[in-house]
């Protein structure tokens, strides 16, 4: 299947490594002209910004220049974010604020520098990868949930308003992923106890019983970047191996 993605102008923030650098491939594969962006120095993109999205006027940064080689951006995937896990009466005022620059505000300030042009143009495609944690708090990533609960409000937000412009905008809810977040020394299952048991648990307790694999996330977001999702915004995607039930 055509998505008809070749040529499309696509930013995908925290694309270094993870769930972002396989979107940035899925959509290099389907002849998109991908932009990553990370701290690290170099991306796989026809551009690549070194970048700390969490500061103010980095995300701008990343969409100007952009803008200035490509001309436009046409799909922009807000990806990037992280936690650690704590305990919510430990969370510090200075805990929540780098939680709210890195998981919510680098989307808002990206978002908010795409949407001109995209007006302009009347088109756009907008994607934030949020969490299950958004829709079912975890008590172990307090903060993290919480921010991404506004970014799933952002998205139906931004869908809302701009609707009118041709701009979608659609949020997708991935489980625990078998990324270096998870799997990596130090990561979130190390954080938790013994890594392979902490895993083995956190895999059963989906109903197809294993965290994703980074590449079955990134397929739904290059699907809602590409025109074969035209009819489709406001909408958070569950992608969690059936972890959060529908409420009917």
């Amino acid at each position: 299947m055509d998505l008809e993605l070749r040529d499309q102008v696509c930013v995908v923030t925290g694309s270094t490594r993870g769930i972002g650098l396989e979107i940035a491939r899925q959509l290099q594969e389907e002849g998109a002209t991908v932009v990553t962006s990370g701290r690290a120095a170099e991306g796989i993109g026809a551009l690549h910004v070194s970048a700390d999205l969490t500061l103010p006027g980095e995300p701008e940064r990343l969409v100007a220049e952009t803008i200035e080689r490509f001309g436009r951006v046409d799909c922009l995937v807000n990806n990037l974010g992280g936690t650690e896990i704590r305990k919510f009466a430990e969370l510090t005022e200075a805990d929540w604020e780098a939680s709210f620059q890195l998981n919510f505000m680098s989307a808002l300030r990206a978002t908010y520098a795409v949407l001109p042009g995209m007006q302009e143009r009347g088109a756009g495609a907008i994607v934030n990868i949020s969490s299950t944690a958004a829709k079912r708090p975890s008590g172990g990533m307090p903060d993290y949930s919480v921010m991404k609960a506004a970014l799933l409000s952002l998205s139906r937000l931004v869908a809302d308003l701009y609707a009118k412009d041709g701009i979608r905008c659609n949020a997708i809810t991935p489980g625990p992923t078998a990324t270096d977040a998870w799997l990596g020394e130090g990561g979130l299952a190390d954080q938790q106890g013994s890594r392979e048991e902490v895993l083995a648990k956190v895999g059963a307790g989906r109903p197809l019983g294993r965290l994703a694999e980074p590449a079955e996330i990134a397929s739904v977001a290059v699907f809602l970047c590409s025109a074969r999702a035209s009819y489709v915004t406001g909408a958070a995607w569950s992608a969690d191996g059936g972890s959060v039930p529908i409420i009917i």
